[in-house]
C-alpha cells in the first residue's frame, strides 16, 4: 500500500507541508522490523489532522494527513 496523500494546508507554500505551530503532542514511532532506526514523530491529538515529521531532521517540514487515511495506512503497515 502506498502512503496516504498529505492533506493540503494553508500554512505553507507547498501542498501537504505545514509549519504546525498549534498545541500538539508528538510521539515517536519506529520501525524495528523493516529498518532499525527508522522513526517518525506523530501528533495525532489534533482535531481533523495528523502531523508527521522525521525524527532525524525535524526542521525539514511536517506532513499533514487527514485522520482516516493515516489510520488506514498505519493499519496496513501493521498487517504486513
Amino acid at each position: 500500500m502506498r502512503a496516504p496523500t498529505p492533506a493540503p494546508t494553508d500554512s505553507s507554500s507547498s501542498p501537504g507541508w505545514s509549519t504546525a505551530r498549534s498545541s500538539h503532542t508528538w510521539t515517536t514511532r519506529c520501525s524495528h522490523r523493516w529498518r532499525p532506526g527508522t522513526c517518525v514523530e506523530v501528533a495525532d491529538n489534533l482535531p481533523g489532522r495528523v502531523l508527521v515529521r522525521d525524527t532525524k531532521d525535524r526542521t525539514a517540514g511536517t506532513l499533514t494527513f487527514a485522520p482516516y487515511p493515516w489510520r488506514a495506512f498505519v493499519a496496513d503497515l501493521t498487517r504486513h
